[in-house]
């Protein structure tokens, strides 16, 4: 299970508890986060390593489940890591690959650091939520009331660690050709309701990975994951069993 930017295990617990009637699940936190440690500087590859890792206390080989920024570290682990996984279920990686929405700014992880090392954490928070995920601006305050705005400060440290992985995906041109070298199954999965953004960068990467497919959740958005882990779960065990 590998969570999602500004999130750790416990916002995947409901879906781990899910799959565990079929799988043997590992829902461990990423670098930086919860109980896990983080050694600077930070690259990408670590967090390769820390799934590499994972998979060989598996046993040798596994199925990655990767939701928003987490799927495209599954992705990232998948092309590095070869006949180690054998699987993938992806769930809305935020590509953006065309006008649907504004880019991400190419200063965007800098900015998050200076945020960061200024002691700016909620401020972090803020620029993520506005800059990357889109929110306007004036529904920030409502969000601040919610327990899970701590909880995303905690991890504002971290953000810029997505910001590493999505690189240059999310600046409004098609997928580069020659990041992934993927050829396991894969299911990329995203929300009925969760707009253009998603469902064009799944038909994307649909269009450049050989062996994958794409699955629409009726009714679901990108909060899928939290808020509907069953549906998630079983569209997951339906396709493991054909």
């Amino acid at each position: 299970m590998v969570s999602s930017a500004a999130a750790d295990h416990h916002d995947a617990t409901g879906l781990s508890e899910q799959l565990t009637v079929n799988f043997t699940v590992y829902n461990y936190d990423r670098r930086g986060r919860g109980q896990s440690s983080d050694t600077a500087p930070y690259t990408v590859e670590r967090e390769i390593e820390d799934i590499e890792a994972l998979i060989h206390d598996a046993g040798g080989e596994a199925s990655l489940f990767g939701s928003s920024s987490g799927a495209v570290l599954s992705l990232d682990a998948a092309s590095k890591l070869g006949a180690c996984v054998t699987k993938l279920y992806l769930f809305e990686p935020p590509f953006i690959v065309n006008d649907s929405r504004k880019p991400v700014s190419a200063e965007y992880v800098q900015h998050l650091n200076k945020l960061i090392e200024s002691g700016l954490r909620s401020e972090a928070v803020e620029y993520y939520m506005t800059e990357a995920v889109g929110v306007p601006a004036e529904f920030l305050e409502y969000m601040k009331a919610d327990p899970s705005w701590q909880s995303m400060e905690n991890m504002a440290h971290t953000l810029s660690f997505d910001g590493m992985i999505m690189g240059e995906t999310q600046s409004g041109k098609p997928l580069s050709t020659g990041r992934w070298n993927v050829s396991v199954p894969t299911l990329i999965l995203t929300g009925e309701n969760s707009g253009s953004l998603f469902n064009d960068a799944a038909k994307a990467l649909t269009e450049l990975l050989p062996l994958a497919k794409h699955y629409t959740l009726p009714g679901l958005d990108h909060s899928a994951v939290i808020v509907a882990p069953d549906v998630v779960a079983q569209t997951i065990i339906n396709e493991d069993v054909k």
